[in-house]
């Protein structure tokens, strides 16, 4: 099978500090794929690889037939969009100033903004429902509206891939399931979607394709239906837990045991092995 963005072999280190070694990752095209796992294990190092944030140490990242690293920098931005997981604006500026900035990867200096730019930022912000804060400046916003700013900036980008390291931040759960419907509507209309999430739950009612990650390794992949166990949950997360179907979408649903019952005490938790720095990833 074919995909048009794959990891192959890469070894991914800040500093000295090596995150994964021959670490292989294919993203199924049109595809819904979340990637979750426990605090510095490598989720988000994994994104920057695959956005060209991170150049990897070897192995090589590839999109559309081709290393990622060789492309210029606009063509890949044409293709792919990328929401870090943090992101600062500049002092005074508008939000429709910044969501405008999501079209410059389709600007050139034969082809200035457009009817079509306009009608993109226009959809974007009316997609994430940021329409009445078009004239606010950004640094007035709070931390969910800010997000949503930069979730909007992404869409305008319009590309056929978008890569988001937890979009959910900062947003109350209505916002959090507004937007994971809106992503799950892109994906139906034919947008691949890559995100990392902590809720492992909403991460199961939304994903086609599951990736769990430890220790800068995949542990599993595929179907939430299909690999997420009891089993899984306590090698990935150290969490013993109980797996039903969620009631409304009848995707697994993980149900921390926590306190054991018969003992009236906390069970032992495990972390991630790995003791990332903050830098790397949160």
């Amino acid at each position: 099978m074919a995909y048009r963005l794959h990891a192959d072999d890469l070894t991914l280190r800040y500093a000295e500090c090596t995150i994964s070694h021959n670490l292989s990752v294919s993203v199924v095209d049109g595809s819904f794929t979340v990637i979750v796992g426990p605090n510095a294990c490598g989720k988000s190092t994994l994104l920057r690889a695959l956005s060209r944030l991170l150049p990897p140490m070897s192995g090589r990242v590839v999109l559309d037939g081709q290393d990622i690293g060789a492309l210029p920098a606009r063509e890949v931005a044409r293709r792919l969009a990328l929401l870090p997981q943090s992101s600062s604006a500049p002092d005074g500026i508008r939000v429709a100033d910044l969501v405008g900035r999501g079209r410059y990867p389709h600007q050139s200096f034969l082809r200035q903004w457009s009817k079509a730019d306009e009608a993109a930022v226009d959809g974007a912000m009316q997609a994430t429902r940021i329409t009445a804060l078009a004239d606010r400046l950004v640094d007035e916003l709070s931390g969910g509206q800010r997000q949503r700013v930069w979730i909007s900036m992404v869409l305008a980008q319009e590309t056929d891939i978008l890569l988001l390291d937890e979009p959910t931040t900062y947003l109350d759960i209505a916002h959090q399931l507004e937007l994971m419907d809106l992503l799950a509507d892109l994906n139906r209309q034919g947008r691949t979607i890559i995100a990392v999430l902590h809720d492992l739950n909403q991460a199961c009612r939304y994903a086609t394709h599951l990736i769990a990650m430890r220790d800068g390794a995949v542990m599993a992949e595929g179907r939430p239906e299909e690999i997420v166990t009891e089993r899984l949950i306590e090698d990935v997360f150290g969490v013993p837990s109980i797996i039903i179907p969620d009631p409304v979408s009848g995707t697994p649903m993980m149900v921390p045991k926590g306190r054991s019952v018969d003992e009236g005490r906390l069970q032992p938790f495990s972390s991630c092995a790995y003791d990332a720095p903050l830098a790397a990833e949160n």
